[in-house]
């Protein structure tokens, strides 16, 4: 892999995710889910801002919800992981690549620190492979 090439150059554009908004139903974002086999997406707010992630994992809390409290529904607001680590668009994919050796995700949140944060993609380890490939 060459040092220079960024993450930018090989991550899934904002345009081809499948995104959540914090008022979204549950049931809908997992209808989502299911439908695009993903096992989680971005939540990001009006301004394009990442207010979280919503995974799987996420989803199986309204199940026990509903299993022990009788509650059926609820926001993506009140499940969404909300502390969410990302990559900056212009990092290096040798320094994303050691990061993702040490994490347990399987993908993480592209933003544009030069334009405060602005949610911009999506930057995963199958991605990081296909940069492998093709240097």
């Amino acid at each position: 892999m060459v040092a220079k090439t960024s993450v930018g150059d090989f991550m899934v554009p904002l345009k081809d995710l499948v995104c959540f908004r914090p008022e979204m139903e549950m049931l809908e974002a997992i209808d989502l889910l299911l439908g695009n086999r993903i096992s989680g997406a971005p939540v990001i707010d009006d301004k394009q801002r990442l207010v979280g992630m919503l995974s799987e994992k996420d989803c199986l809390r309204l199940g026990l919800s509903a299993h022990y409290h009788n509650i059926r529904g609820g926001l993506v607001s009140d499940f969404m992981s909300k502390n969410v680590q990302t990559v900056d668009v212009s990092a290096s994919i040798v320094d994303v690549t050691e990061d993702f050796t040490t994490c347990h995700y399987r993908r993480l949140p592209v933003v544009d620190r030069l334009e405060e944060d602005k949610f911009v993609g999506q930057i995963s380890r199958r991605d990081l492979l296909k940069a492998v490939t093709s240097m």
